[in-house]
């Protein structure tokens, strides 16, 4: 499956984004799905994960209650809603596949599947 994300911008702090992962190639649904994100000079961070139903859904403790994940598998689509922003937030962003049989996983090492990643840019 290939991952395309988009969505990604500059936006002041207490701001709003939504992110796109649109997959090609196989069904979307196949998959659970997850985001992560990298800072420069840090390591890649887990942010939210979905079933490949998306009746389930997982945050990180830094994320909880702003983001929600979620995905429209008739469109091959997943989304990030991202709510009031912080500086902290800036980094780019990846969706990633998971065709494993685990609900989702918050390990970057189970997904097998990565897109090219989009910038958000949080302005303080």
């Amino acid at each position: 499956v290939q991952l395309q994300a988009s969505g990604g911008g500059l936006v002041q702090a207490g701001g709003s984004l939504r992110l796109s992962c649109a997959a090609s190639g196989r069904t979307l649904s196949n998959y659970a799905m997850g985001w992560f994100r990298q800072a420069p000079g840090k390591e890649r961070e887990f942010v939210a994960a979905i079933s490949r139903s998306g009746g389930s859904t997982y945050y990180a403790d830094s994320v909880k209650g702003r983001f929600t994940i979620s995905r429209d598998n008739a469109k091959n689509t997943m989304y990030l809603q991202m709510n009031s922003l912080k500086p902290e937030d800036m980094a780019v962003y990846y969706c990633a596949a998971d065709r494993g049989v685990n609900s989702f996983s918050t390990r970057a090492s189970a997904y097998n599947y990565w897109g090219q990643g989009t910038l958000v840019t949080v302005s303080s």
